[in-house]
């Protein structure tokens, strides 16, 4: 395979624009945040995706920064490693799934670029096993492997209506394009999600009032600790009930105040359900779902001159840590005793 001349690889690597950032696994959400922090004063087009990955558009920032995308990359490892203590591995190329797939096979210092060149793409992706390709399910790589495929660059020779043949129109399509080193999606800016909810199933048809506003309680309890994680506070609340019938009613009320504490949470799920004035309704499921959020900094803590209520919250902070350290649901409410950590 020929060498591009410096000149033309110079300028392909500048052309690799797009950086995918992959956090170790089991990182922790604030510390996950703070990666994303890093990213925003670097450039706008930042896609997020929970949760321990995101990617970033550089191509309208070069100029700026003065920096070609690898010096980018490197400027932004040693940013994280330094403010966030979080080890990230960044993949440096011309497109979504090029950049993800270096991401996960970093070079010795965390980084692997791969150049906008057709060598430089061949030279990287088709020695890697099948089971490497960005998108791909473990059925698939199986299939693909039982008709001798076991190198992308196997994948990449085949016609694409072989490939689709074995795969299926579209998947079969999509995936040959990324073995080639082909994604035309954009990187769109996001943020991390604005909701969060937690469903409990229930084994039977439940009439009970008391046995449902007990699964309401485990579901606020896991919502209420994601959110203080996560730095975030809900303004909403939504409860959806599923019934025997498989329909669903669902119901959504204001807080009063953006709030990530169980007890604000709990009281307005109560309100919520009791509200509902249900007789001999035969409830599957429920779900509850912290809305509209907002991050903690955005919100002003009151100061409360409730005694009862202040001692609640410093046991809400001493359970948070006992969680944290031997494991969730290690410390929760005496009602859920018993009941199974979802």
């Amino acid at each position: 395979m020929s060498t591009p001349a410096p000149d033309s690889y110079e300028a392909a690597a500048r052309r690799a624009t797009v950086l995918h950032l992959r956090v170790p696994p089991g990182t922790p959400e604030p510390a996950y945040r703070a990666v994303l922090d890093v990213l925003e004063p670097l450039t706008p087009i930042v896609q997020v995706i929970p949760p321990g990955a995101a990617l970033a558009e550089v191509a309208g920032v070069l100029r700026l920064h003065q920096r070609t995308p690898y010096e980018l990359a490197e400027i932004i490892r040693l940013r994280t490693l330094a403010l966030t203590g979080v080890d990230v591995h960044v993949g440096v190329a011309a497109n979504w799934a090029l950049a993800a797939t270096a991401s996960a096979h970093p070079a010795r210092n965390g980084i692997r670029l791969v150049a906008d060149d057709p060598d430089a793409v061949a030279a990287f992706l088709y020695p890697l096993p099948i089971d490497a390709l960005y998108g791909i399910g473990r059925r698939q790589a199986e299939t693909l492997r039982s008709f001798g495929v076991h190198y992308i660059g196997t994948l990449a020779a085949l016609p694409v209506a072989t490939a689709q043949r074995v795969l299926g129109g579209r998947e079969g399509r999509l995936l040959h394009q990324r073995a080639r080193g082909l994604d035309h999606r954009r990187v769109t800016p996001t943020a991390l999600p604005r909701s969060t909810g937690e469903s409990r199933h229930f084994d039977r048809d439940v009439l009970d009032g008391d046995v449902i506003r007990t699964a309401i309680l485990d579901a606020v309890v896991v919502i209420g600790a994601r959110l203080r994680e996560r730095g975030q506070a809900a303004t909403a609340l939504q409860l959806q009930l599923r019934f025997a019938d498989r329909s669903l009613l669902t119901r959504s009320r204001k807080l009063p105040a953006a709030t990530a504490h169980d007890a604000d949470l709990r009281e307005c799920a109560y309100r919520i359900f009791n509200g509902l004035n249900l007789e001999r309704a035969r409830v599957r499921a429920v779900t509850v779902r912290a809305e509209q959020l907002l991050d903690a900094d955005q919100v002003a803590e009151q100061i409360s001159l409730d005694p009862t209520e202040e001692n609640a919250r410093r046991v809400e902070r001493a359970v948070d840590k006992a969680n944290r350290r031997f494991g969730r649901g290690t410390v929760r409410p005496a009602a859920l005793a018993g009941r199974r950590t979802a």
